[in-house]
């Protein structure tokens, strides 16, 4: 008999008796007579019988306590990214007060990401939904375990899910730029479309396939023309959020007879790269350029000047989403919790 192949009847023929005792030795060994536990365990030792498999033993539990934190992105992005890393990070602190465990599940190839999210062993799923959230969705829902998706680029009432408010806090955003006197803003934006970068139009920020970067954009707009800043007066520049695009869209900016005295940036990780690129050009920052982030990570807080930055309340959403999951207490809709617009050094008003 192949070892792999031996199973517990085969340890329970062996050992001439029943599959119910054997299956004690095991689980339950007080319940049986130490001469048959002793005689089934050596029989299962010359056999090669590793013991019952604890993934089963779990999935037959219903409950193995412990949650996925899922993404579309090579397990690098959970501490690259600024904002997976802030998330996961509440995440991580909410699982640790309850006792919980956490799981991550990536992979930007699809046959991966689906063996992946097939095989977890966890009670359900956080979707990180930045990019390909429909996939995450799709592949989860044939889990049928339960699911919270979060940073959703898709206006889907269906899924069960937690944001924030986009048009609010742009809207915010610029609000302060606009009060403080700046009139030449400039957008550096997260992904509309796959496969860009570079100035987009109005029209194909309105027909953008991420909610996430069209309603930013929206909130600006709506912000702006309150102060009778039209919108196709504010160039709109759409990046990877990465150091690459982040500075070939940059370059084009400043290039221009009259750039912009402010940005508005769509990640604080686009106006990190956008400091640290505006210093290497002896430009200073609020001095030269004003600028405002989105969502509050800490490095915001640590870079010099310290961002201004409209911040997401990570403690809160990972409180509301492993609860939700754990307690299968799926939104009946889309959750919308507020931001707050954090004043810090990188904005001034204007010097001309």
């Amino acid at each position: 008999m192949v070892k792999g192949t031996i199973k517990l009847a085969d340890v329970a023929k062996a050992a001439g008796v029943s599959q119910g005792t054997a299956s004690n030795v095991f689980s339950r060994p007080d319940v049986v007579r130490e001469e048959v536990r002793e005689h089934v365990l050596e029989t299962a030792r010359q056999l090669g019988y590793p013991g019952p498999s604890l993934t089963g033993r779990l999935l037959r539990a219903g409950k193995v306590n412990a949650i996925g934190v899922a993404a579309v992105e090579p397990l690098a992005y959970f501490f690259d990214d600024p904002w997976a890393r802030a998330l996961l990070a509440a995440v991580a602190q909410v699982c640790d007060a309850s006792g919980t465990g956490l799981a991550l599940v990536s992979a930007k190839d699809r046959q991966k990401l689906d063996w992946n999210i097939k095989s977890a062993l966890v009670d359900g799923f956080i979707l990180l939904c930045v990019e390909a959230g429909e996939k995450l969705v799709q592949l989860t829902r044939e889990r049928q375990l339960p699911f919270i998706a979060l940073a959703l680029n898709d206006d889907d009432p269906s899924i069960p899910s937690i944001g924030v408010n986009n048009v609010g806090g742009a809207a915010a955003a610029a609000t302060h730029l606009a009060e403080l006197g700046h009139r030449r803003l400039a957008v550096l934006a997260t992904k509309f479309v796959n496969d860009h970068v570079g100035l987009v139009g109005t029209g194909e920020i309105e027909r953008a396939i991420y909610s996430t970067s069209r309603h930013r954009a929206i909130g600006y707009w709506q912000a702006l023309e309150e102060f009778g800043i039209q919108r196709h007066d504010v160039p709109i520049y759409e990046t990877n959020n990465d150091k690459t695009s982040v500075e070939t869209c940059l370059e084009h900016l400043f290039s221009a007879p009259k750039p912009p005295t402010a940005i508005l940036a769509m990640s604080d990780n686009i106006a990190i790269l956008a400091m640290s690129w505006l210093a290497t050009r002896g430009l200073a920052v609020p001095e030269d350029v004003s600028i405002v982030g989105f969502d509050g990570v800490p490095e915001g807080s640590m870079v010099e000047p310290g961002l201004t930055t409209v911040a997401q309340p990570f403690a809160e959403i990972a409180q509301r989403a492993v609860q939700a999951v754990l307690e299968d207490a799926m939104p009946t809709k889309r959750e919308m919790i507020d931001v707050t617009l954090v004043v810090r050094g990188s904005t001034a008003v204007p010097k001309t």
